[in-house]
């Protein structure tokens, strides 16, 4: 045999012999049963939400408003939520209707009567004082309360514009209604003041009494006689135009 052969026969049964001796020392360790074991599948099942527990009267009468509505109560202390009108919006309050008709120009002819050419207004609530009307003073003297009373009534009228309770401003002879100037009503400026009486059972007799007592206007002396400084303090803020 030829010495290359030899070698390659040799080499061979060296191999045979350690693969033999691999396969010997694989059998000998210990076998894993976890290992060999077929893989098992277990299916388990998902653990159960908790859920709310249920008020089932409350969930009879109470609604869902919106989305939102899943994070409130359904009741409150008890008692159910009930849905309320949604609130209005408030309305703009809408301004006092001017009623009744501007009169430029008004003339006092006495404390309680203003003309307007051939027209005349009788102020309402008030027993007008005439013109001609003579009072007595604490000490018995006579004086021309009611000259004086239609001069203090033109001072504070100062010819300026007045507003009277017309359904127009056309009307002939003499009408009887209550007139301002701005918010003052003219009546009762003059039952203050002493300078017309109030009507029996009208709302001003309360102010015309308080007036009487104090001895105002026609109730009192004559306030010529009272001295200039007081006097000045009871004229109104301005004199009347020329020829009144």
């Amino acid at each position: 045999m030829r010495p290359a052969a030899l070698l390659t026969a040799i080499a061979g049964i060296g191999a045979v012999a350690g693969l033999i001796a691999a396969g010997r020392q694989r059998l000998a360790l210990p076998i894993d049963p976890v290992e060999t074991a077929a893989p098992v599948e277990i299916n388990v099942p998902p653990a159960p939400v908790a859920q709310p527990a249920k008020n089932s009267e409350a969930s009879m009468r109470a609604r869902r408003v919106d989305d939102a509505s899943q994070f409130y109560p359904a009741a409150i202390n008890g008692k159910p939520l009930e849905r309320i009108a949604a609130v209005e919006p408030e309305q703009p309050v809408k301004a006092t209707e001017d009623k009744g008709e501007y009169l430029v120009r008004p003339i006092a002819e006495s404390a309680g009567v203003l003309a307007f050419g051939d027209r005349r207004l009788q102020l309402a609530g008030i027993n007008p004082t005439p013109a001609d009307k003579t009072c007595t003073d604490s000490k018995g003297r006579e004086w021309p309360c009611g000259m004086l009373a239609k001069t203090n009534v033109r001072l504070f009228l100062r010819l300026r514009t007045v507003r009277c309770d017309l359904d127009s401003a056309e009307w002939t002879g003499t009408v009887t209604t209550a007139c301002r100037i701005g918010t003052q009503d003219i009546s009762r400026w003059l039952v203050e003041n002493g300078w017309a009486e109030a009507e029996k059972g009208s709302a001003l007799a309360e102010a015309g009494e308080m007036a009487k007592q104090a001895g105002k206007g026609i109730y009192g002396d004559d306030p010529r006689s009272v001295p200039q400084t007081d006097a000045l303090e009871n004229l109104p803020a301005a004199l009347p135009p020329d020829g009144l």
